[in-house]
C-alpha cells in the first residue's frame, strides 16, 4: 500500500474518526452537508471535531452548491458530505455544475456496507459509474488501509492542474471498522503531471506577435481565474494596451470599468467584444474552451487572426477551434514571462475604435412607462450602491447575462454563476457558500441575483441562511416567465410562449415566514430605496423587483452564427 503511515497512538479508533484526522490534514475547516443512514459513524465523529464547522443545508444538491460557491470565491477545495441512494443522486447535479465549471470541490458520499453493495439493498445506487463523467475521478473505498491515500490524492486532484470535483464513495462498515492508521504524508500518483512549463521559444513567439499586430484582442476565460492571474493579465493590458473580452466564467479577472475592457464575448457577448474579436489581426485566448455559446459558427470565428490558445489542459487545444499556436500549461506562468519582456504599447487607434463600440451596447429600451421598472436598471443600482465591490451569484437565464453586462465587477472570483452546465437553483446555495466563506467584519457584501423561476428551485435553503445569519440579499427579478425559454421561443420559434408563463408565490410573505425582511419594489425610485435598506440589514434580506415582463437580452448572436451578425434588439425600441 502507498502512503500508509501506522499511528503511534495507543487505541484504535473508528474509520470514521480517520476521515476526520485526514480532512483536517488537509485543512479543511467547513463542510456542506445533510445526514442519512450510511453517513451516522461520519457525522458521530464530525460532532466531536471542533475544527470543522459542519454547515446544514435543506438538500444535498444546495450542499454540494454551497460547496461550490466556497470554493469559488476561495481557491480552496469546497466539501459536501451526504448520504447514500437518493442523497447520492440528489448530489449529482451539484456536480457535474463543478466539473463543467472547472470548479474543485470533494463530495464524500455514503455508501452500504460492502457485503450489501450489489445486492439492491435499501438506498443503495451506484454512484461511483454514475459520476464517471462529471468527475476528474472518483473512488470507492472497499478497504480502510486505502482511506489516507485516496483523501490525499482526492484533494490533490480537486485544485492541481485544471480543478473540478473528486468523489469519494465510503461504505458504511468502512466507517465503523477499527484501525490504528493516521494520515498520509505524501503523495505520488503515477502518470499525473498537472502542468507544464510554456518554453520561452513560444514565449518570444507570442510577444513578436504582439508587437507586430495591429489589431490584438485577449479573450481571458475562467481558467485566468482560476490560475490566479489577475495581477500578470493587468500589468501586460496595460502595458501593451491590448483590448480584453472576456468568457462569462471570465468575469473579475480585469476590471470591468477599465477603458479596455470590451465585456463578455459569444451569443449573449456585447457588441465591441464580439465585433473586436471578428476583426482582430491577433486573438489570444487564456484558459477558455472556446465552446459553441463563445464562438458562434467555428468556421468563422476571428476569421482574420493568428490564434494562440493556452489552457493548463490540452485535451481543449484544438477541440473546438483550430488555431495557429496551442500550448498547454499555466497563464498566470505565461503572463509574467511576457511581461518580462517589456513589449512596447501599441497604437491607441484601435483601443480607441473599439472602444467606440461598445459605447452602442448592451441595449436596452430606458424609456419605461410610469410604474414599471427595467431588470437592468435593478443590477445597475445594485452596482452603485456597492461599487462592484459585492460577491455577486446568479442563477441561469436572462437576469445571468443582465448582471454580466450591468454589474461592473472589479476583482476576480467575484462573480458566480453556471456557465458550463446552466443550472437553475445554483444562485442561492452558492451565495451561501461564499457567505460561510467570507463571514466577518471586513466581507464584501453577498448578493443573489436570481429570477422568480430559478429561486423557486433552492428556496427551501432560506431556512440554512436563517439558521447561520447569514447577510446575503436576494434580488429577485420576478417577470413572472422563464425569460429566456420564452425569448428563444419568440424570436427563433415564431411559438405562443403561454408555456413559459409562471406564477410564484408571495415572495414577501414567504421570507416573514422565515422571518426574513421581504422588500418589494416596481419603480426604479422604489428599487433604489430598496436596495440601500437591504444593505444596511445585518442578516438576509429579501427583495422582490416587479420588472417588465417581456424585456429582451441584447445583443444576441443567433445560434448557428458568427460573432458579427448580431440581434441588437433595435426595432424593440
Amino acid at each position: 500500500m502507498r502512503n500508509i503511515q501506522e499511528s503511534k497512538l495507543t487505541s484504535a479508533r473508528s474509520g470514521a474518526e480517520l476521515l476526520i484526522d485526514c480532512l483536517l490534514a488537509e485543512q479543511v475547516d467547513t463542510i456542506f452537508g445533510y445526514p442519512g443512514g450510511a453517513v451516522i459513524p461520519i457525522y458521530d465523529a464530525l460532532y466531536d471535531c471542533r475544527e470543522i464547522r459542519h454547515i446544514l443545508t435543506r438538500h444535498e444538491q444546495a450542499a454540494v452548491h454551497a460547496a461550490d460557491g466556497y470554493a469559488r470565491v476561495t481557491g480552496k477545495a469546497g466539501v459536501a458530505l451526504v448520504t447514500s441512494g437518493p442523497g447520492a443522486t440528489n448530489a449529482v447535479t451539484g456536480i457535474a455544475n463543478a466539473y463543467m465549471d472547472s470548479v474543485p470541490i470533494v463530495v464524500l458520499t455514503g455508501q452500504v456496507s460492502t457485503d450489501l453493495i450489489g445486492r439492491d439493498s435499501f438506498q443503495e445506487v451506484n454512484i461511483f459509474g454514475m459520476t464517471m463523467d462529471v468527475t476528474k475521478h472518483n473512488y470507492s473505498v472497499m478497504d480502510i488501509r486505502e482511506l489516507p491515500r485516496i483523501i490525499k490524492e482526492a484533494f490533490h486532484l480537486a485544485v492541481t492542474g485544471r480543478p473540478g470535483p473528486v468523489l469519494i464513495d465510503l461504505p458504511k462498515n468502512i466507517m465503523t471498522a477499527q484501525t490504528n492508521l493516521s494520515p498520509a504524508a505524501e503523495i505520488h500518483i503515477r502518470g499525473y503531471v498537472p502542468s507544464t512549463q510554456i518554453d520561452e521559444e513560444a514565449v518570444r513567439l507570442i510577444a513578436s506577435k504582439i508587437e507586430s499586430s495591429e489589431r490584438p484582442v485577449l479573450v481571458v476565460g475562467g481558467g485566468a481565474v482560476a490560475s490566479g492571474a489577475a495581477e500578470p493579465l493587468f500589468q501586460l493590458v496595460e502595458t501593451a494596451q491590448i483590448p480584453v473580452a472576456t468568457t462569462l466564467m471570465g468575469i473579475g479577472a480585469f476590471p470591468a470599468r477599465h477603458p479596455l475592457y470590451l465585456g463578455m464575448l459569444g451569443m449573449h457577448g456585447t457588441y465591441a467584444a464580439n465585433r473586436a474579436v471578428h476583426h482582430a489581426d491577433l486573438l489570444i485566448c487564456l484558459g477558455t474552451r472556446l465552446n459553441d455559446r463563445l464562438s458562434g459558427k467555428a468556421k468563422s470565428f476571428a476569421p482574420h487572426a493568428w490564434k494562440i490558445h493556452v489552457d493548463i489542459d490540452d485535451a481543449e487545444l484544438d477541440k473546438n477551434i483550430l488555431v495557429d499556436l496551442g500550448l498547454c500549461g499555466d497563464i498566470g506562468d505565461l503572463l509574467r514571462k511576457l511581461n518580462a519582456c517589456a513589449i512596447p504599447p501599441k497604437s491607441t487607434r484601435w483601443a480607441e475604435e473599439t472602444a467606440g463600440w461598445q459605447r452602442k451596447v448592451p441595449h436596452y429600451n430606458e424609456s419605461v412607462a410610469p410604474g414599471s421598472l427595467n431588470p437592468q436598471e435593478v443590477i445597475r443600482l445594485i452596482d452603485k450602491h456597492t461599487q462592484g465591490h459585492a460577491v455577486v451569484a446568479t442563477d441561469v437565464g436572462q437576469h445571468q447575462i443582465w448582471t454580466a453586462h450591468h454589474y461592473q465587477f472589479s476583482r476576480p472570483r467575484s462573480f458566480l454563476t453556471s456557465g458550463g452546465l446552466g443550472t437553475m437553483g445554483f444562485g442561492f446555495p452558492a451565495a451561501i457558500g461564499a457567505a460561510i466563506a467570507l463571514e466577518g467584519p471586513s466581507a464584501p457584501p453577498i448578493v443573489c441575483i436570481t429570477g422568480d423561476g430559478s429561486f423557486q428551485m433552492n428556496l427551501q435553503e432560506m431556512m440554512t441562511a436563517v439558521d447561520y445569519g447569514l447577510p446575503i440579499k436576494i434580488a429577485i427579478l420576478n417577470n413572472g416567465y422563464l425569460g429566456m425559454v420564452r425569448q428563444w421561443q419568440q424570436l427563433f420559434y415564431e411559438r405562443r410562449y403561454s408555456s413559459v408563463h409562471l406564477t410564484s408565490p408571495d415572495f414577501v410573505a414567504f421570507a416573514g415566514a422565515y422571518g426574513v425582511p421581504g422588500l418589494r419594489a416596481q419603480t426604479p425610485e422604489e428599487a433604489d430605496a430598496v436596495i440601500r435598506q437591504a444593505l444596511t440589514h445585518p442578516g438576509p434580506v429579501l427583495m422582490e423587483f416587479n420588472v417588465r415582463e417581456e424585456q429582451n437580452v441584447y445583443p444576441m448572436v443567433p445560434p448557428g452564427a458568427s460573432n458579427d451578425q448580431m440581434l441588437t434588439g433595435e426595432d424593440e425600441k
